[in-house]
């Protein structure tokens, strides 16, 4: 499976994402699993292929993890849609998932069979995939909070549904927390260093923390909370790509690499 090959998978998946999405407007249930699903699949064989072709997981450059992050984001929104019958998720999935399939046409990135020493334990993974499955979740809870922000009101369905998206995104990424901490141990002999970007993931973690606090101290206060999760977006943003190009991430970092 080569790079070359991903605009026409990627075009088949989207395609039937938005079908999915389409067919969730007209309230035809069964034809938004099977035309969402099939669109996860299309989109999955690229990620096996390319699994196959690289004979290691595709998890290494910041390329690689927006392949992931597109195919989660389509699966958090049929997750939702499932549990809340809400319709706009899955055009909202389909819209950033394309979203992050172009950036990736524009600036693929190097793939390359190699992977250095520190990725090879079975840690790393788990640690990436998990992380990358919450992001999904918690870039979801964003838009909600977007969304009430722009209405300047919530209803309590809306303020429930941002908060259970919440609690499972932030579920998986304190898995994606502990993996790392393993996979940091295996590769370089210490569970935590502080290092620019395990500060950020447990500011990025802390984040959340307070907006579920702060939920439950005041559940009345929703705008306070829908800020703090905006907050806390960003943080999750500087975390994954954005401390490549701060200053103090530049030549400090012991863990090195470029996917969280």
């Amino acid at each position: 499976m080569s790079w070359d090959s991903f605009v026409w998978f990627a075009l088949g998946a989207v395609l039937l994402w938005a079908a999915g999405a389409f067919f969730a407007w007209k309230e035809k249930r069964v034809w938004v699993y099977v035309c969402t699903l099939a669109g996860i699949a299309v989109f999955f064989a690229f990620i096996l292929g390319m699994w196959i072709t690289l004979e290691r997981p595709p998890l290494r450059t910041m390329g690689e993890t927006r392949l992931w992050y597109s195919f989660f984001l389509p699966v958090a929104g049929i997750i939702v849609y499932s549990r809340w019958r809400y319709k706009w998720i899955l055009s909202f999935s389909t819209l950033l998932s394309f979203v992050f399939i172009c950036v990736n046409l524009f600036k693929p990135g190097i793939h390359s069979k190699s992977l250095m020493p520190a990725l090879q334990s079975p840690w790393f993974a788990p640690h990436v995939i998990v992380y990358m499955f919450s992001y999904a979740l918690l870039g979801a809870a964003t838009i909600m909070a977007v969304y009430m922000l722009i209405r300047k009101r919530a209803s309590a369905s809306e303020m429930n549904l941002t908060d259970n998206l919440v609690y499972v995104g932030l579920a998986f990424l304190t898995f994606g927390m502990l993996f790392g901490a393993l996979w940091a141990k295996e590769a370089w002999g210490t569970y935590w260093a502080w290092d620019p970007k395990e500060t950020w993931a447990a500011a990025t973690w802390l984040c959340y923390l307070v907006y579920l606090h702060l939920r439950k101290a005041k559940p009345e206060d929703w705008q306070s909370a829908c800020f703090i999760l905006l907050v806390s977006f960003v943080c999750l943003q500087i975390c994954w790509w954005g401390i490549n190009y701060l200053p103090s991430a530049q030549g400090l970092s012991i863990h090195t690499y470029n996917v969280k």
